[in-house]
């Protein structure tokens, strides 16, 4: 199936943002980047690039988009796994000594490692206790990255979300409230860019 000039361009768009930067756009940064008025005509123009053969993607990631022609779904690699992250209060970070394969696909540049989801406060994003997630190391993260953060020595996965007075670590659950980052120690671990779940 042929492509129309914008359904090209929003191709070439995942395209080169997976080669710059080793995973694929989230459907925001799409609806950003084009000033499309919804994620519906996001969710339509990935639609058909799938339907065409263009696209494939990986319901469980935010960011699972990939060429069709580069999945590699059958190639995995090696990252170690560092324990559980709080998906709710922040827990004691667990470094584990354990390695676990996954999708070749799902690694980009730089280094990564996997952590266990220990609560509920990301159900709203698909993220259920249990789920294992996938880590960008790195120390900086844009407004609505979901990030794996350290206050006080104790790690917790939530939305980030800097402004001029201080730091908030949003839940995806309407049930709890932000954790507003005043003092202490605080530090960003990485940034998701996978998940894996068993069933």
């Amino acid at each position: 199936m042929s492509l129309t000039k914008k359904q090209k361009l929003v191709f070439d768009y995942i395209c080169e943002y997976i080669q710059d930067n080793g995973y694929s756009p989230t459907q925001v940064e799409i609806q950003e980047y084009f000033g499309f008025k919804s994620l519906g005509s996001v969710q339509d123009y990935i639609r058909y690039l799938k339907n065409s053969g263009h696209l494939i993607s990986d319901s469980n990631s935010v960011r699972g988009l990939k060429p069709a022609n580069q999945h590699g779904d059958d190639r995995t690699i090696e990252i170690p796994l560092h324990g559980k992250v709080a998906a709710g209060n922040p827990i004691e970070a667990i470094e584990g000594r354990e390695i676990i394969n996954v999708p070749e696909h799902m690694i980009g540049k730089g280094s990564h490692y996997a952590l266990t989801i220990s609560g509920e406060s990301m159900i709203e994003d698909g993220i259920l206790d249990g789920d294992t997630v996938i880590i960008k190391e790195q120390k900086t993260a844009n407004n609505g990255d979901t990030v794996v953060a350290v206050i006080d020595n104790e790690a917790t996965i939530k939305k980030f979300y800097k402004n001029k007075k201080q730091i908030e670590l949003h839940p995806a659950n309407s049930t709890m409230t932000p954790i507003i980052v005043n003092n202490g120690d605080f530090q960003i671990k990485g940034i998701l860019v996978g998940l894996i779940r068993v069933y």
